[in-house]
């Protein structure tokens, strides 16, 4: 029977979804400015909503056929859950909903954004950040919803099966791939959008007609806002979706095994971080409303009014976690709830080193602004070098709290059996769940940077005055770091979650096995004895399968985990660079064709640029994210399932690192370029800004396409080998 605390959950998706609503309704109250704003807000939300009904429509396809190869698996070969394909399509349906509400909220929010900053730096930040709530709110409160519906449904039809719960919870994270494809679709498309006209604005526009960013002038600079749009907003909704999703529901997963051996804590297990997420959407809202800052405020104090709001949520969801795991009495609740704090200051020691490497508030971001004394070469070899040395602290952050989180949730007991491992992986899942539980306001933070920064846009465009355009670089120079911060968060809970998913993996090919047993297959192990699925722990399994460093399945495995990484960004840097240069070709054409656009005397085809990234984006996002589903299956398929967690090992360890990188490396190069526009170094327009720029727009693809594509890389190889255990099992008969 389910206990009346979880409607705490359903209560506070909704609770979410009224508050969003409630934002949006205020900041669409608020005056969008002059008829020239007005005009230009216009132009990228038609282009933004064009953009997202062609990826839908081209997603729509996708997932239909996916669908059916899961409903093929499920009831032709009998190797799926029944219930399979319909969770994979809402889990697609619900991440891009999020990413939908998101970008429509924040194409309305830039131009009120800019006409607030006309009177005060305050009024910009709180319009932006709320309308960044929006996002926020909308996700968790779908994210929320998703899953207690689904827990209800598939609990009351499983009710009194005896391994009803660990069935329900590896059905649900079905729902999870759902979400990690779409999110995939809409970081890569929305990446390869955004980056190829901001690469193609900054390259001619700025460096070649030596003309200001997001001047009129330029062809690509619609596109170019657009791009924010549906890559930064809709993209990164879509990314944050499956990623608090699936925190959720590896690691109700786990609970369902590690505490099997009582049915009345095994439920207990099971709800608590679907709770700890419910809590965490109400102090959340307590974060957004204490977000505000005061006239002139410089970096750091914009820093701080973001900080406060996010760090208050934290503490208060830490000092929750103990009161939510005591009144579930959860066994070894004071462990568990000290492997939630593990989460969250990982979470906070992330941030802030991402902070410090991308900020030019600080050193590493003012030393790639100096090398650009000596050109565009050395601004690149620095932004490496920082990008490179910046990994370092998130990676040893992480694996602090990989060792923490399993010791505390396992009261420090380090033994390998069985169900001290379940029982330590499930520390790491809540851990996890604790990082994203604040999500609400994590999130705010991120979907303001997109705002504030075609806020910017507008006022260029619509030629506001210098001390407004001050304010709105100002609030995009924040943006660039919270962005920042915002993915390095994202990719350190994914480091998190999908360790939790390698345990639900094992636990998704017992059930195939048992299926199959059914069916009339004999498994017998390398000893020539009889093996019983039914009755082996993970330990058995890991024994069976042969999972070991000295089997060459596993080290195959590995390296191609490792390459699917590099692979991976490769295709997708490569895509942003062949839809950049047919973006710049058509700068230069507009340029030299159209007679009078540079003295301000001809109006631009911004309708064709916007058409190019359309074009590229849809063309270019469907190879990476369908390779991204394949290498799990054919991996399975030829090397089983040592091979399989060799090529999640793989890809985690080198996809992690490869993130933290790109996304570090990418922020630092941006924030550069900023702090030369504000004066330094010569200012705009100067050998140093070019410099600069071309660091960007190198950046651009590291920080907005493949870095923040690669953790949902990771989630996504997790989600379609546990998908596909069946397939997996299948082939080894």
């Amino acid at each position: 029977m389910i206990p009346n605390v979880f409607w705490l959950v359903p209560i506070a998706s909704v609770a979410a979804l009224v508050m969003a609503w409630f934002f949006f309704r205020q900041m669409m109250k608020e005056e969008e400015g002059t008829p020239r704003m007005i005009e230009i807000a216009e132009y990228v939300r038609r282009g933004a909503m064009a953009y997202l009904r062609q990826q839908y429509k081209v997603v729509f396809i996708v997932f239909i056929v996916l669908a059916l190869v899961f409903a093929f698996m499920a009831y032709v070969l009998k190797v799926q859950n029944e219930w399979v394909p319909f969770a994979f399509l809402t889990g697609g349906f619900f991440s891009g909903l999020a990413g939908f509400f998101g970008m429509k909220t924040a194409t309305y929010a830039s131009a009120r954004t800019a006409n607030a900053a006309r009177k005060s730096l305050d009024g910009g930040l709180r319009i932006a950040f709320r309308s960044g709530a929006v996002m926020g709110l909308v996700v968790v409160g779908l994210g929320l919803l998703d899953i207690a519906i689904w827990f209800l449904i598939l609990t009351a039809f499983y009710q009194g099966e005896n391994t009803a719960l660990i069935t329900v919870t590896t059905t649900m994270l079905t729902f999870g791939m759902g979400a990690s494809t779409q999110a995939l679709f809409a970081r890569v498309g929305g990446g390869i959008y955004t980056k190829a006209a901001d690469v193609g604005a900054d390259l001619v526009g700025k460096v070649e007609a030596n003309i200001p960013e997001d001047d009129p002038r330029n062809p690509a600079t619609i596109a170019d806002n657009v791009g924010d749009n549906v890559g930064d907003v809709a993209g990164m909704g879509a990314d944050l979706y499956e990623s608090y999703c699936g925190s959720i529901l590896s690691t109700a997963a786990l609970g369902a095994t590690a505490f099997a051996a009582s049915s009345d804590l095994q439920l207990r297990a099971v709800i608590a971080p679907m709770i700890i997420a419910a809590v965490g959407v109400f102090l959340s809202l307590i974060g957004i409303f204490l977000v505000r800052t005061k006239e002139g405020a410089t970096m750091k104090d914009l820093l701080h009014s973001l900080g406060l709001g996010t760090n208050i949520s934290a503490v208060l969801i830490a000092v929750a976690s103990f009161a939510i795991l005591y009144l579930l009495k959860l066994e070894n609740w004071v462990g568990i709830s000290f492997s939630v704090v593990t989460g969250l200051a990982a979470g906070v020691i992330i941030g802030q080193a991402t902070e410090y490497y991308t900020s030019h508030s600080y050193k590493p971001t003012q030393d790639i602004s100096a090398a650009s004394q000596t050109g565009s070469a050395t601004v690149i070899i620095k932004g490496i070098g920082t990008g490179m040395i910046s990994t370092m602290i998130p990676v040893v952050t992480i694996s602090v709290a990989i060792l923490l989180s399993y010791l505390c949730a396992n009261e420090f007991n380090m033994s390998m059996n069985a169900e001290s491992i379940s029982k330590g992986l499930y520390g790491i899942g809540i851990a996890a769940v604790g990082m994203l539980s604040t999500l609400g306001i994590t999130l705010a933070t991120d979907a303001y940077g997109p705002i504030a920064d075609n806020a910017g846009g507008n006022a260029e465009m619509s030629e506001l005055g210098e001390e407004v355009r001050h304010r709105t670089d100002a609030l995009d120079a924040l943006g660039n770091t919270t962005a920042a911060t915002g993915k390095g968060f994202a990719i350190g809970s994914a480091a998190l979650t999908a360790l939790a998913l390698l345990a639900s993996y094992i636990e998704e090919i017992k059930i195939a096995m048992i299926r199959a047993v059914e069916h009339g297959a004999v498994y017998v192990d390398s000893l020539g004895q009889h093996f019983d699925p039914s009755k082996a722990n993970m330990n058995d399994f890991m024994e069976f399968f042969q999972v070991t460093l000295i089997n060459p399945k596993v080290l195959i495995g590995t390296f191609i985990g490792a390459m699917a990484a590099f692979l991976f960004s490769g295709i997708t840097m490569g895509a942003v660079g062949r839809a950049a240069g047919s973006m710049v070709d058509e700068v230069r054409r507009q340029f030299r064709e159209i007679k009078g656009i540079l003295e301000g005397k001809a109006t631009p085809d911004y309708g064709r640029c916007v058409e190019i990234s359309t074009r590229s984006a849809q063309r270019e996002m469907i190879f990476p994210s369908l390779l991204a589903i394949a290498i799990p299956v054919v991996v399975g398929c030829v090397l089983g399932v040592a091979g399989v967690l060799g090529l999640l090992v793989g890809g985690l360890a080198a996809g992690f690192t490869l993130a933290i990188f790109m996304a570090n490396a990418g922020g630092a190069w941006d924030n550069a370029k900023k702090m030369v526009e504000e004066g330094n170094f010569g200012g705009k327009g100067s050998d140093c800004h070019k410099a600069t720029i071309v660091g960007d727009t190198v950046g651009d693809p590291f920080k907005d396409t493949s870095g923040p594509s690669l953790n949902i890389l990771i989630k996504l190889m997790s989600m379609v080998s546990i998908v596909m255990a069946g397939l997996t099992v299948a082939c080894i008969i």
